[in-house]
């Protein structure tokens, strides 16, 4: 079974990505030139002029504060509605705010979504929604229609059922993705660890919390912050403050106002000594370290500007951060090594962070704890601050090019409560930060000795170098959404070996004896591709005939047919008969009809690694190696025994598929749902609309022409 789906996935997967490949490979030869330029650093350029752009502002009787800023480059016009409620607790409910965002464009009284696209379609215009508000634009002369459109948002939703359930399905598939993103998992380690699950920032969508929103969730979401005493207009564009204060009032002004809750929340405590945070990715080939910890540092403090200097010189977005310097080219762990430290109203955080090969993840942590160090205990260099400086000034002016900018900062300064020349001294502030104020900086906010170190890869060639960094000497294991796991106090029993476990397997699936007398079996599975559905089928036939056709919008895209000597794989129409090769070899293998009755034979070798934790049940976990010298991780549930997880490495990608819903097939146990990740951006996930044993299956079906 899950040698079938391997090959659907594969082939999907160098069928997208051929192209890219081909052109990845094309920059690489390309770059593989003189690169002594880089020895040098440029040198930084006079400081531009910057002229900051001007802003009106007005209120509405209803409270809503409408900010206009003008640009008359182009005849278009943006409408921005942002919320200033504060941040949420959803609790067993996480992600209900984001539905009810989603959900808002939908549908109202008086148009159904079909409807809605349709009309701003019509007028070449833009329109979205979220839970922090609208967003709108269009040409000028649309203007009053769009706002006709997005008014009718604003006040009508209706929340259909049907889109509810349509997004509540899309979430679903992108959480089955991000289990084996690691990227993902450590974002949401990192924000339980930082803030802890009873903060708004430490809270973790999974497929629990989503499975228990409602629509009236996302109703009473809408119903108590769509509020106009809780929000900004933002209107940019050409347009005049007379034009916008006349659509303001026509298309706003009737918006009833409301009571607006509001929250505390106590300060997370923050973490003593150094916390190793592990979370575990089968046949990673990389790890995602990430060094991070929460800060308090408001937007606009007097701290801001000095610290975001300093984090420029340490790992900022430019190349002569040290972080970057050391870590890729001094050491070549990585492409990359960076780190940022935020401002929030709440509470902001630090965070240094890269990928790195498995074999030098120890190392990579020593050298970030390495400089994070240097820069708290050495002062800067002035060519160093300089060059920050000068960064940090280029960025500001290219940001100024963007009318929207300015519109952005209006909106922080209302927000936040800045000074209102705050953004127009940016600059004069910038020149007047000190070696000495960066390392007060560096000092106040990096904390190599309290920090939490996240790192996710491969447990069984990474997690043990690093008990070295823990405070205690002790990892702490969690899983994919952030749960801390205690898979290490689950003992293997003495008579627990790799074998008893795939006899087990077997006995669960139906026993050896009906599992061989399987001659034939024939598997239909359909699934949702690119927005467009998508059939599966193969044939298996013992002791060595296999056949599949993957087929979309009516057209057979793919098809491979295995006789037992050759092979015929054709794409797009495209056919090649295989005689000999590696692609004919993986081939042949699809034609096994439940391969772990083979894995005691020659040429297979099992090893059991231990028990670990899959979403919430304890498996047994095993790598296999095959007569080509192929590796999979398999993971085998301690009480039913059956395959629940399957991950296989490679250079380009580390693909899992779990197999779940097993239903018995003529006495057989058969996983109906399939999903596969690590392919593909979302997940593919795969049900079975036909499982046919020992049905009679025609030659041709494995003909080779």
């Amino acid at each position: 079974m899950k040698k079938l789906i391997f090959a659907f996935s594969v082939i999907f997967f160098f069928t997208q990505c051929a192209k890219k490949t081909i052109e990845t490979a094309s920059n690489v030869q390309q770059n593989q030139v003189d690169k002594s330029w880089r020895k040098m650093a440029p040198a930084p350029a006079a400081a531009r002029d910057i002229q900051l752009g001007a802003y009106s502002t007005f209120d509405l009787a209803n409270g809503l504060k409408v900010i206009v800023v003008e640009n008359h480059k182009l005849p278009k016009v943006s409408y921005q509605l942002s919320l200033n409620n504060e941040a949420l607790i959803e609790g067993d409910k996480a992600g209900y705010t984001s539905f009810a965002g989603e959900l808002i464009n939908k549908g109202t009284k008086n148009r159904t979504k079909a409807q809605i696209d349709e009309s701003i379609d019509f007028i070449g215009a833009d329109l979205s929604t979220s839970a922090s508000g609208i967003f709108a634009s269009s040409l000028k002369k649309h203007g009053d229609k769009l706002l006709e459109i997005m008014t009718d948002v604003l006040y009508n939703p209706t929340f259909p059922k049907e889109e509810f359930e349509k997004v509540r399905k899309r979430t679903a598939s992108n959480l089955a993705s991000s289990k084996t993103n690691p990227e993902a998992i450590a974002s949401n380690i990192r924000s339980i660890v930082n803030f802890g699950s009873n903060h708004p920032y430490g809270e973790v969508q999974t497929d629990e919390t989503i499975k228990n929103i409602t629509v009236d969730d996302c109703v009473k979401y809408y119903n108590t912050y769509f509020k106009p005493n809780n929000a900004y207009l933002v209107i940019v564009g050409d347009i005049t403050p007379e034009e916008a204060k006349a659509q303001a009032n026509k298309y706003f002004s009737k918006w009833e106002k409301g009571t607006i809750p509001s929250f505390n929340y106590n300060t997370p405590t923050p973490v003593k000594g150094a916390q190793v945070r592990f979370g575990n990715k089968d046949g990673a080939v990389q790890s995602v370290i990430n060094i991070s910890y929460p800060v308090d540092m408001k937007p606009g403090s007097a701290d801001a500007i000095k610290a975001s200097l300093m984090n420029s010189i340490l790992g900022g977005g430019i190349f002569s951060g040290r972080l970057m310097q050391n870590l890729r080219d001094k050491k070549a762990y990585t492409y990359g090594a960076r780190s940022n430290i935020s401002t929030d109203k709440l509470l902001g955080n630090f965070n240094a962070f890269a990928s790195v090969r498995n074999e030098v993840t120890d190392s990579s942590v020593t050298e970030f704890l390495y400089e994070m160090n240097r820069i708290v205990k050495e002062p800067v260099s002035e060519s160093d601050l300089k060059l920050a400086k000068s960064s940090t000034a280029g960025n500001f002016g290219r940001s100024l090019e963007s009318p929207q900018t300015i519109a952005n900062f209006a909106l922080n300064t209302f927000r936040y409560n800045l000074p209102k020349d705050y953004y127009n001294n940016y600059l004069k502030n910038v020149d007047a930060v000190t070696v000495g104020d960066i390392q007060a900086m560096a000092s106040k906010y990096i904390r190599p000795e309290n920090c939490n170190i996240v790192v996710v890869g491969n447990k069984d060639n990474v997690a043990d170098k690093l008990k070295k960094f823990d405070a205690d000497g002790e990892l702490d294991f969690y899983d994919a959404f952030g749960k801390k796991i205690e898979t290490n106090n689950v003992a293997l029993s003495a008579d627990i070996t790799a074998q008893s476990v795939i006899e087990d397997y077997i006995e669960a699936l139906g026993g050896s004896a009906k599992l061989k007398a399987v001659k034939t079996l024939q598997l239909g599975m359909k699934a949702s591709m690119m927005g467009q559905e998508a059939s599966f089928e193969t044939y298996q036939m013992a002791p060595d005939k296999y056949a599949s056709k993957m087929q979309m919008m009516g057209m057979v895209v793919q098809e491979q047919k295995y006789n037992g000597v050759k092979a015929s794989v054709g794409q797009m129409g495209k056919n090649q008969i295989l005689t000999e090769g590696s692609e004919l070899a993986e081939i042949k293998k699809q034609a096994i009809l439940f391969e772990q009755l083979r894995y005691n034979t020659t040429g297979y070798k099992m090893e059991l690694k231990g028990i670990e934790n899959v979403e919430g049940s304890n498996c047994y976990k095993l790598v296999v190696t095959d007569p080509m010298e192929k590796q999979t991780t398999e993971f085998y549930d301690v009480k039913s025994g059956l395959l629940m997880r399957t991950v296989s490495a490679s250079e380009k990608m580390t693909m899992t598929i779990d197999y779940k819903d097993y239903k018995a097939v003529d006495g057989i146990m058969i996983p109906h749902t399939s999903s596969i990740s690590g392919v593909m951006p979302t997940a593919l996930v795969m049900e079975a609309t036909n499982v046919a044993i020992n049905k009679e299956i025609s030659p041709d079906t494995f003909k080779v022409e």
